[in-house]
């Protein structure tokens, strides 16, 4: 496929340079590059709410310096309500026009990711909208951001226990502080990158469905629109089950809607 920048972040060549570059290229043996190669529609969503999301809304509302939690990140479940967001996801889905409607998803192996995709994928097929037999591919380079020494840990939790990082982190800035054996959210932008080049190769032509975290939807977001930091910030967090959608123009994916809750039911997103 052409180089993610090209194919991605819309740095088109004019015309006469590519002719002259086709020429060049010809003369010295080589082959023309290949057609752009990209999803047709692209739709990312995170996760419905989690146990974690309720433990932690609590916390910061009540100043707690620690939440009930003794698993891994990777092995935490939906809440009763990430379960129905994750419904209406599939319902939505179903809804979808034939041509936008997601035959492939690539999802976060995090329970919560996986949960929300199989309950999505089982509405959508008991809809007809679907096979019921279309299959997930789970990959590692979705995953939610790895937060390090500061993982579980509320805001007062890392003031009281950190105050060294969390004076770092208020003046690095979130896309580039990195937590002791964690991750900055520059580094998971550059996992999404790599996940692009090999989604927008393998699944050319068709509509694909994204299962991931809100900084992974948030970083694939900075990546596709080319966004400044300043322009990431603003955005502000990922709405469980909520649904960003891109379409190939152009020779890149353009923009549709971003973080769009409207086919949920009332409640916490």
């Amino acid at each position: 496929m052409a180089e993610l920048g090209t194919t991605l972040n819309g740095q088109h060549q004019s015309t006469q340079h590519q002719s002259a570059q086709s020429q060049h290229h010809h003369l010295a043996g080589h082959r023309p590059a290949a057609a752009t190669r990209l999803p047709s529609v692209l739709i990312a969503t995170r996760h419905g709410e989690s146990t974690a999301n309720v433990e932690f809304q609590l916390a910061e509302a009540s100043g707690a310096l620690s939440v009930p939690i003794s698993c891994r990140d990777a092995d935490i479940p939906l809440s009763m309500h990430g379960r129905q967001q994750a419904q209406a996801l599939g319902r939505w889905w179903a809804a979808l026009p034939s041509a936008d409607r997601p035959r492939s998803v690539w999802c976060s192996p995090y329970e919560r990711t996986a949960e929300t995709a199989r309950i999505a994928l089982a509405q959508a097929a008991g809809l007809g909208a679907v096979p019921v037999s279309l299959a997930v591919r789970y990959d590692e380079r979705l995953r939610d951001r790895e937060l390090g020494v500061l993982e579980m840990l509320p805001k007062a939790a890392i003031e009281a226990q950190h105050p060294e990082e969390a004076a770092r982190r208020r003046k690095m800035g979130e896309l580039y502080y990195r937590p002791p054996g964690g991750e900055s959210w520059a580094d998971v932008a550059l996992r999404v990158r790599s996940l692009l080049r090999d989604l927008c190769e393998e699944e050319a032509g068709r509509p694909v469905l994204l299962v991931a975290h809100d900084c992974t939807v948030l970083m694939l977001r900075y990546v596709l629109d080319r966004l400044t930091e300043e322009r990431l910030i603003a955005l502000g967090p990922v709405h469980n089950c909520s649904t960003s959608l891109w379409r190939a123009q152009e020779g890149r994916l353009r923009p549709d809607r971003w973080n769009s809750v409207d086919h949920l039911t009332a409640g916490t997103n």
